[in-house]
């Protein structure tokens, strides 16, 4: 063995039921998962019954964007209108460097949060595609230690944006992974519509998976799940297909939303709430009583369908505030979704683990024999302690080698929310 992680406790139980294993690493897989490994490594990992997950991942981000508050100025209303205003001002001052090396410091928050996989939409509205060059680039820099999944974002309407389905289709065969969309910022419900046929149509043809955001809105009768799950299902694409934020379903009555849910669970369509973001930026006209915002969470899953947590925005145009910490994103889901319960606690961390990894289509994630090593050991017990302390991510390991360490007394640290330093630059 290359590495052991010795007496780890599992978020879900071992099947022999035993409350602790061993979890032998070789040649970047993981060998063993055992009581009592009765084998060596030139380096172990004692986690004393603490808690080891597979990584966190992060299903909805924007990269491009990150860490780039203030710039050209700041967000004074705090609202989503002003963020997206703002981000129009500064795509002409951005420069390929910049992006890259913003992207790259925070890859580093994330790997040292136990963040090892994202999926990130990039804005291909600039017939540069600058942004899509840019992470690209970071795309290529961070695959020996972190998965990047990229996008192809029409942020500002695939029809009502000159060029962007072209610039959409440039960007997929630059290298980009996957179809983007934002059918209700389109100029009518109809042109909204006609956007996701066409990019269903697109992804179909190019047997891509498809991520839009959709319904990022208070207004009840933005609808537009209902045409993307129609057209999964029309064009065959079930499982391959995420709505993502999903606010409106906040603001629906109760009739439609029983006819909405399944048909979303036969077309095989995930879901993506953004709990941070979408309590911040939902409700912003209401007096009181206030929306909430957040999409439909417990009775999705309660439905069946898959449902992730995702971090959207940390320090840009829209957020102020963040440190790629996905605790901290469960945290906020739980707590909006009033998922207190000991079972709804833990699909929490499920929203950003195993579930937002299923969207993704990872390959090899999980802790089983066979499966990618990579890792978090955590300072908690369990995922509900883990989400409750934010827990101190004591080792990171990826892709079999340990590229984070974090000792049990900066538990104090990690509650402030201040990104911690991984042991070195990985990208460097």
């Amino acid at each position: 063995m290359d590495l052991i992680i010795r007496r780890a406790v599992l978020a879900h139980a071992h099947p022999a039921g035993h409350p602790t294993v061993d979890i032998g690493i070789e040649a970047g897989r993981i060998a063993a998962v055992e009581p009592h490994l009765a084998a060596q490594a030139p380096e172990e990992i004692d986690a004393a019954g603490a808690l080891v997950s597979a990584p966190f991942v992060d299903a909805h981000f924007h990269m491009d964007a990150t860490l780039s508050w203030g710039l050209p100025r700041v967000n004074a209303s705090g609202t989503l209108l002003e963020g997206i205003a703002l981000w129009g001002e500064l795509k002409p001052q951005l420069t390929q460097e910049a992006l890259v090396e913003r992207a790259l410091q925070y890859c580093d928050w994330a790997v040292a949060r136990g963040l090892l996989a994202i999926r990130s939409h990039v804005d291909v509205c600039d017939a540069r595609l600058l942004a899509v060059e840019a992470l690209l680039e970071v795309k290529r820099r961070v695959a020996p230690y972190l998965d990047l999944q990229l996008v192809a974002f029409p942020q500002d309407g695939l029809l009502r944006s000159p060029g962007a389905f072209d610039n959409l289709k440039r960007a997929i065969a630059m290298g980009v992974d996957v179809v983007g969309g934002i059918p209700h910022f389109e100029r009518t419900m109809a042109d909204g519509a006609e956007s996701v046929r066409l990019l269903c149509e697109f992804a179909a043809e190019q047997g891509l998976r498809v991520d839009m955001h959709c319904d990022e809105s208070d207004d009840p009768l933005s609808r537009h799940i209902e045409t993307l799950a129609a057209e999964t299902h029309r064009l065959g694409l079930h499982g391959r297909v995420t709505g993502s934020h999903l606010t409106s379903m906040h603001s629906m009555d109760n009739y439609y939303v029983s006819k909405l849910i399944p048909l979303m669970r036969e077309s095989g369509v995930a879901a993506i709430a953004n709990p941070l973001i979408n309590i911040t930026l939902q409700g912003r006209s209401d007096t009181y009583p206030k929306r909430r915002g957040m999409t439909r969470v417990p009775e999705l899953m309660a439905a069946g369908i898959n449902v992730a947590f995702g971090h959207d925005c940390v320090m840009d145009p829209w957020y102020s505030f963040g440190s790629g910490d996905m605790l901290e994103v469960a945290q906020m889901g739980l707590h909006v979704a009033q998922m207190t319960g000991v079972e709804a606690s833990r699909a929490c961390f499920d929203a950003v683990t195993v579930n937002p990894a299923k969207i993704l289509g990872l390959e090899g994630y999980g802790i089983a024999p066979g499966s990618a090593a990579n890792l978090v050991v955590l300072d908690a017990r369990d995922p509900v302690e883990a989400i409750r302390l934010r827990a101190a991510r004591l080792a990171v390991v990826s892709r079999g080698r340990v590229v984070s360490r974090q000792p049990a007394q900066r538990v104090a640290l990690a509650l402030e929310g201040r990104p911690t330093s991984v042991d070195f630059r990985l990208h460097r």
